[in-house]
């Protein structure tokens, strides 16, 4: 069970006869997500084509552009405001410079120029979401996909989504390379949705990624030899998830309202609803990595300790047992840590109250 199951688990349910399965809701959205992005990934160069859309053959669960999805339908129905730098909105693939320009010596294989590329966008019956937001669902995705080929090279991983992760497959240099590409188009296909507050929102997530990944590399503020567990052990952790992960969310869904054109105080509540989201799920990720197996993961678990990485089970367990202290300034290195810290097998979580506001009922 991923954190995206878990928490769609714990979701109300719907009065008999009403489905709310958020999958079949953007259903016909999410058939076309994967060869639209393979279409923005696509480069003449051969060897940068394969590493590029290496992520994209085993599919993920695709949860945050299916969140982008189904918060456009969520604020179809909000009255518009006006927005008086887009009156009319333009085609997301219409670029700003000559064609000529933007292909180089590349002009065959460049996607993102081609003639009548809003045709796919054409889903008939579906006028809860605009093309604008379909491309940020694609964005969105692009933007998490070249995380993870930083993040495996960073944490030299070995597995992803079941196969061999890129930088084992094809080496670091061309697995870190290949990230970059991702967010170069990324950046393009962003700024062809010509909306200036959407495109601060998104590549101001980019520069969060890099910031939570520097917190990471510390296991608290001081990253002390002895740390002494405190109220800001947790708020530096949630600080750092926030921007890790719930800041893609939240300001994707933000942008989301902001391309339809919501009222302010629809857009605010969008970004809250992304926000706590996103803190729910990496909360569930981190109680799963203590909980389940890997078959029922689907990914390595107990892989965060490997890392040296203390996160919210071992947390609310240190502050119970201050002896773990030495062991999380070490980062668990030391032979035997893994398994000391393990035989709590996040108990803590369970016991501690304060979870709850993150997790629900």
């Amino acid at each position: 069970m991923s954190a995206a199951q878990a928490i769609f688990k714990g979701m109300p349910k719907a009065p008999p006869g009403i489905s709310v399965d958020p999958l079949r809701m953007v259903g016909k959205e999410l058939k076309f997500l994967t060869k639209n992005i393979r279409q923005l990934l696509g480069s003449g160069h051969p060897a940068l084509d394969k590493v590029a859309k290496y992520y994209t053959h085993s599919e993920g669960k695709h949860m945050r552009p299916m969140l982008v999805l189904l918060m456009s339908q969520a604020t179809a129905l909000d009255p518009r405001k006006h927005h008086s730098y887009t009156d009319k909105p333009s085609p997301v693939d219409s670029s700003f410079s000559a064609p000529s320009i933007l292909e180089d010596a590349n002009p065959e294989m460049n996607p993102l120029v081609a003639p009548n590329a809003d045709s796919k966008y054409d889903i008939a019956g579906d006028d809860y979401i605009l093309p604008s937001q379909r491309r940020l669902a694609e964005i969105t995705e692009l933007i998490h996909t070249a995380s993870l080929l930083h993040d495996d090279v960073i944490d030299n991983a070995v597995t992803r989504r079941a196969n061999s992760s890129a930088n084992l497959a094809f080496g670091n240099k061309m697995a870190v390379l290949a990230g970059d590409f991702m967010l170069g188009r990324a950046s393009v296909a962003l700024a062809r949705l010509r909306d200036p507050e959407v495109t601060e929102l998104m590549a101001t997530v980019i520069a969060n990624l890099v910031e939570g990944e520097f917190m990471q590399l510390k296991n608290t503020a001081q990253d002390e030899s002895k740390p002494v567990y405190t109220d800001e052990t947790l708020s530096y952790y949630l600080q750092k998830t926030y921007l890790k992960t719930a800041s893609l969310i939240s300001k994707s869904c933000r942008s989301a309202a902001v391309l339809g054109r919501s009222a302010p105080e629809v857009i605010e509540a969008s970004y809250a609803y992304g926000r706590n989201l996103g803190l729910a799920f990496q909360l569930v990720d981190d109680m799963l990595d203590y909980t389940v197996t890997e078959a029922e993961m689907g990914k390595p678990v107990g892989a965060d300790l490997e890392l040296g990485l203390a996160t919210a089970p071992l947390l609310f367990a240190w502050k119970s047992n201050p002896e773990l202290g030495p062991l999380v300034g070490r980062k668990f290195r030391e032979e035997g840590d893994v398994q000391r810290v393990s035989v709590y097998n996040g108990a803590a979580w369970y016991d501690n109250t304060d979870i709850c506001f993150f997790l629900g009922p």
